[in-house]
């Protein structure tokens, strides 16, 4: 974790961590199968007080959760390998400062990946970008969409139901 720590945030592993973990959420020893560690900075989801100026009712500070940071770490690793789509992620440890999770990511060009029975859905072109829509499992966990009720007021989406929900 010490040498987590001192590399770069976005780095590109050989093989995963949680073997057992990565397997069962889709990761296959293929070409076109990439593994990535992302590191996340705890806190700082609190907005600061300000010190000036009239004093408002309450002074306080407000968290801000409307992604969790699994959903943060995906949609960073998206970014920087911008031609790779995500499949999933998990946590791989945490510290006082950060949090590691790794993402295995696909690269839907591949025709080892186009003939694969398990992972050639990837390929289709409405999947494409779909940790920036939500449509990952930490996204769609996030978005409140794991339980099935009326009384959750996610559903459709939020958007849907006047941002009544979250």
């Amino acid at each position: 974790m010490i040498d987590w720590r001192k590399s770069q945030t976005i780095v590109k592993v050989d093989k995963p961590l949680r073997l057992d973990r990565a397997r069962a959420l889709g990761y296959k020893a293929k070409k076109g199968v990439v593994v990535v560690r992302v590191r996340i900075g705890r806190g700082g989801r609190k907005r600061k007080r300000v010190n000036k100026g009239r004093r408002s009712k309450r002074m306080t500070s407000k968290k801000v959760l409307k992604m969790n940071y699994k959903w943060v770490a995906e949609q960073r690793a998206a970014r920087k390998f911008r031609n790779l789509e995500v499949l999933n992620s998990y946590q791989i440890g945490k510290d006082g400062v950060n949090y590691f999770f790794e993402i295995i990511m696909i690269d839907p060009t591949r025709p080892e990946i186009k003939a694969d029975k398990e992972l050639g859905w990837i390929t289709r072109k409405e999947n494409k970008g779909r940790v920036f829509r939500g449509l990952t499992s930490a996204g769609k966990k996030s978005r409140g969409l794991r339980k099935k009720s009326r009384e959750m007021k996610v559903r459709p989406s939020i958007r849907a139901r006047g941002r009544k929900g979250k």
